[in-house]
């Protein structure tokens, strides 16, 4: 996939999902959160991959949380974000799927997929400003996990979304905040997302392209959701094979 990107200022990632394999961390705390939930319940209607795509992926998680129990016609009090995690709130069922979450970075780390690793050296080398936007308030965490903090000049997650005041995906705001703490204009600054929510952002935003990564929610989807073009995998953007000849 042929992306001439002298012609940008700089680029926005996402970072589960688009930079590390961490959104599949997250879709297994998820599942285990929401499943242990519904069980206690006796509600015999489990939630599966697709309630992660449909109403989880990408957003910020108590977002999360209301759109799946709503999606179930389940009400719970919002809470307060300093619930406990055995809290039957909103706030409280995040702060769950957020401890399991950490227990499994904790004990397994992470790694970056090699070929987004690929083009954080390749758009590093050539200088381009970089940016991480990211819904999840655990990414300094991953990206330290990771090794790959040191990429990234400004990095928007979900706590500094909080404390700017800023909404969540689908709206632009985050994306937006980064491109100006970069010092860019938005229609210079290309956007690479794997869910539909942050595609949805990026083309809300008039940003200069938007890039979806199909690690699961499919191509249709993110076309759908407003991205230009569709990659399985970044290596696809760097001109080079796996095996890192042109």
């Amino acid at each position: 996939m042929a992306v001439d990107w002298s012609e940008y200022r700089a680029v926005l990632f996402d970072l589960d999902g688009v930079i590390t394999p961490t959104a599949e961390v997250h879709m297994r705390a998820w599942s285990e959160m929401f499943n242990a939930f519904l069980s206690a319940r006796a509600i015999h209607h489990p939630y599966t991959a697709e309630d992660y795509f449909d109403h989880v992926d990408g957003k910020p998680r108590y977002d999360g949380v209301r759109d799946f129990l709503a999606s179930r016609d389940i009400k719970l009090p919002e809470g307060s974000p300093d619930d406990p995690s055995d809290a039957l709130t909103v706030c409280g069922l995040g702060n769950r799927k957020n401890e399991a979450f950490g227990h499994v970075l904790r004990d397994e780390g992470v790694a970056p997929y090699p070929g987004s690793l690929a083009l954080l050296d390749q758009l590093r080398a050539s200088g381009m400003p970089m940016a991480i936007v990211s819904s999840s308030k655990n990414a300094p965490d991953v990206l330290d996990a990771a090794g790959v903090t040191d990429y990234f000049s400004v990095v928007i997650h979900g706590g500094i979304a909080v404390e700017r005041g800023l909404p969540g995906k689908p709206a632009p705001d985050t994306y937006e905040a980064a491109a100006d703490d970069l010092g860019v204009p938005h229609e210079t600054a290309v956007v690479l997302e794997d869910a539909t929510s942050g595609v949805a952002a990026g083309a809300a935003g008039a940003f200069g392209l938007v890039i979806g990564v199909d690690r699961g929610v499919g191509a249709d989807a993110l076309l759908k959701a407003g991205a230009d073009i569709v990659v399985d995998d970044l290596m696809e953007l760097t001109g080079l094979t796996e095996e890192g000849s042109a």
